[in-house]
């Protein structure tokens, strides 16, 4: 990723108009582990050579930064399941609302956690007198970097009792039907999209600016109405770590990994797909495709409610796990593999390129690169 953005990223800034977080997404990928950040010089001790070691952007979009976050987060998930069957639901917003969602990222993200998350909440209220267990994370791609936004669930199979006494199992093979499910998230996103636009909140430009006449606007929500939307709902085939291990690989990273991208040329890119599928992109429509999913300012992306929230995860969630225990039922996680999130150990030892050795020690820090003195 980093080669791609230092070969044609300079140009892409030139020649188009980013919003603030895209072109600082752009400038850290460029500059992450070169000598513009700065960084540490190594010596080896056993035969003296020296090794620099360049600072890192930690830019939450950097491919190359973000890969013990998503090691980290993997564990603190495993740590948090209960003993119970989970389920895994995708929430997915219709191809008309993604020109409103691009003119207004951060509002239509959030309304698509609050639409999702209320509405297995509420059936979770009326079809198991219980509270369930939700984690939340947003994706925005497809394997071809387009524009899709959607929210992938993982959700207990059962839930906490309102009244706290007892754990309520979801005994059938699936959570609630999804054609029930894709009815209540399409009136609860739709209602709180209208109740958005008659406020101004918002913001129509590109192919969404003939949204803006309000007869135009209208005629969407009522087509809108009338569509449906879809929800995908599965169990985890191989038990709940299967899908969080597959969502760890995107949780902490954008768009596409390193791994995926086959060939980067002057004038084109390859990258996998699917199978044995590939896809051959311009440098320019790359970076655009790439620059669609940075994510707004300070939005936080994974999210967790109902027994995972974090205002409940010593007094619910606890009580969740107390009862089942009672009742029989004990999980062991099963441990994270090294290199399982990203298919590469997470944790590299330094040696030296020279002898191999591990006795390696800082001798100096290397300081920020700066631009020659100008010259008058």
């Amino acid at each position: 990723m980093a080669e791609v953005f230092r070969r044609h990223g300079p140009a892409y800034l030139r020649d188009h108009v980013l919003t603030p977080g895209q072109g600082k997404a752009l400038r850290d990928v460029i500059a992450c582990r070169t000598a513009e950040l700065g960084g540490h010089l190594y010596e080896c001790l056993e035969c003296g050579k020296q090794h620099p070691a360049y600072n890192s952007c930690r830019n939450r979009h950097c491919p190359t930064c973000q890969s013990g976050q998503a090691k980290h987060w993997l564990e603190r998930r495993l740590e948090r399941l209960l003993p119970t069957p989970y389920f895994h639901v995708v929430f997915t917003l219709p191809e008309p609302l993604r020109a409103i969602a691009l003119a207004n990222p951060k509002l239509v993200y959030d309304l698509l956690f609050v639409a999702a998350t209320l509405t297995l909440q509420e059936l979770a209220a009326t079809h198991l007198d219980a509270q369930l267990g939700i984690t939340a994370v947003l994706h925005s791609w497809t394997r071809e970097m387009l524009f899709h936004p959607h929210l992938h669930c993982i959700v207990t199979g059962g839930g906490l009792s309102l009244d706290q006494s007892r754990w309520v199992p979801r005994r059938k093979k699936f959570l609630f039907p999804v054609a029930v499910i894709g009815a209540l998230f399409r009136g609860k996103f739709l209602d709180a999209l209208v109740r958005a636009q008659k406020a101004g909140k918002l913001h129509f430009a590109g192919t969404s600016a003939y949204l803006a006449d309000p007869v135009a606007f209208a005629k969407l929500r009522d087509q809108l109405y009338k569509t449906h939307w879809v929800v995908f709902a599965k169990r985890p085939f191989a038990g709940p770590w299967q899908i969080l291990t597959y969502l760890s690989r995107y949780t902490h990273r954008v768009a596409i990994s390193d791994s995926r991208i086959r060939l980067v040329q002057d004038d084109r890119i390859v990258i996998k797909t699917r199978g044995d599928r590939t896809c051959t992109l311009r440098p320019e429509e790359f970076v655009r495709r790439f620059l669609l999913h940075v994510l707004p300012p300070e939005f936080r992306k994974i999210r967790h409610y109902g027994l995972l929230a974090p205002g409940n995860l010593n007094t619910r969630l606890a009580t969740a796990r107390q009862l089942l225990a009672a009742a029989g039922y004990l999980y062991v996680c099963r441990p994270v593999q090294p290199g399982e999130i990203l298919g590469e150990p997470i944790i590299r030892t330094l040696r030296c390129s020279a002898c191999g050795s591990e006795n390696i020690r800082v001798v100096e820090l290397l300081p920020l690169a700066r631009a020659p003195p100008a010259t008058l």
